[in-house]
């Protein structure tokens, strides 16, 4: 009898140690990411609350070791110390390649074979909402894999066009609100904090408080203070989930007028500007080269000279092209050249607008890609520039 209660309480202590050990293993292994369930995923539409966190990006899925892009003074540099400059295109909002089938790796190697470096993707308000964040992020991730496999970077572009502060637009595929423009830029910091192929976050595409020409403050009241008060707290929210991101901000008049910049910049450090200089923003009585230059300084381009500076939109139609409007008419082909030689002497990177047969101006005339008028200038520029690197 006292073997047998020995060997009975014996066996109660194993199964205790071994209940303790599963509880243990149990605790340990449970995922950081973990919700209040006991797993970290969730099994069901029901589960709520096993809805997963946000993952970041795995740098470890990429292909090629890539060099983050870091600004020292005016210009942006490699890990190494190198000057670099953005030299790309634009390529229309994910959501409508997808839709007509042209989302993929194909149209990435075309534009590195057209001499890019550097790719920006708009991303449309409407087009975030419609698809929703995790169809963006699969296909972010994708842009991330083709353009790396390449050698190429990617700058973000939150596109929208209006007045973020008044929170009034010129389209309804523009209309977003602060909360969603910040929550927007915490999502991507967070899940694109360790890859250096995405190098710029450009808040806010065009600022305007003008309703396609209808007037100044026609979207709403607008100053320049409080709209730098606003970018600097989306600064300070994306440096807080990446550190080494690089964010890019617009002035008023679409993107074109850097002027309030002279007195009243940006303040936080390793920031870089952006500008849109279509052909028509610039109107001189006598429209030589000189005079071009004169007032692409006064306007932008003096800034290249403190900060570094992007152009992430320029190109240009003759009126007699598909989709010419204002401001991108320019009908004797010397903005190209011009603009080209301006931006050179002042280390100005650009991507230009656009590699789409439907949006204009275009760079492409098919999806055969058939150069444009642009489009075979600005080929033959990233050629040239990629051959002399």
């Amino acid at each position: 009898m006292k073997l047998y209660l020995k060997l009975f309480a014996a066996f109660l202590l194993c199964s205790q140690l071994i209940a303790c050990s599963t509880t243990t293993k149990t605790a340990t292994t449970q995922a950081p990411e973990q919700n209040h369930g006991f797993t970290s995923t969730q099994q069901s539409a029901d589960e709520w609350w096993n809805i997963p966190y946000p993952q970041s990006f795995d740098e470890k899925k990429l292909e090629r070791k890539q060099s983050l892009i870091k600004v020292q003074g005016k210009s942006f540099v490699t890990e190494d110390g190198k000057a670099f400059i953005f030299r790309g295109v634009n390529i229309a909002d994910p959501g409508k390649l997808y839709q007509q089938g042209r989302w993929n790796k194909a149209l990435f190697e075309e534009v590195h074979r057209w001499g890019a470096n550097t790719i920006r993707v708009p991303i449309h308000p409407l087009s975030w909402r419609k698809y929703g964040k995790d169809w963006f992020f699969e296909r972010l991730d994708e842009a991330v894999l083709w353009a790396n496999s390449q050698g190429m970077y990617l700058i973000i572009d939150w596109h929208s066009i209006g007045n973020l502060e008044a929170e009034m637009y010129q389209h309804v595929m523009y209309e977003t609100t602060q909360h969603e423009t910040a929550d927007f830029w915490r999502k991507i910091a967070l899940r694109y904090r360790t890859v250096p192929t995405i190098a710029v976050y450009e808040i806010f595409n065009e600022p305007t408080h003008n309703y396609i020409g209808t007037g100044d403050f026609s979207l709403g009241k607008a100053n320049w203070e409080s709209w730098r008060n606003l970018l600097e707290d989306y600064i300070d929210l994306i440096r807080l989930y990446n550190k080494n991101a690089i964010p890019l901000v617009a002035g008023y008049n679409w993107a074109y007028d850097l002027s309030p910049i002279a007195t009243a910049p940006v303040r936080r450090d390793n920031i870089a500007y952006a500008i849109h200089p279509y052909p028509q923003k610039a109107k001189p009585q006598d429209p030589t080269k000189a005079n071009f230059f004169a007032m692409w300084e006064k306007t932008w381009g003096y800034v290249a000279d403190k900060y570094p500076l992007i152009a992430t939109e320029l190109g240009w139609a003759k009126e007699t092209d598909y989709g010419a409007h204002v401001p991108v008419i320019n009908n004797d082909g010397t903005y190209g050249p011009n603009i080209v030689e301006y931006m050179a002497k002042k280390s100005v990177s650009y991507t230009v607008w656009v590699f789409d047969p439907e949006w204009s101006p275009v760079m492409i005339k098919d999806w055969n890609f058939t150069p444009s008028e642009q489009g075979e200038f600005f080929k033959k520029e990233m050629l040239k520039s990629r051959k002399n690197k």
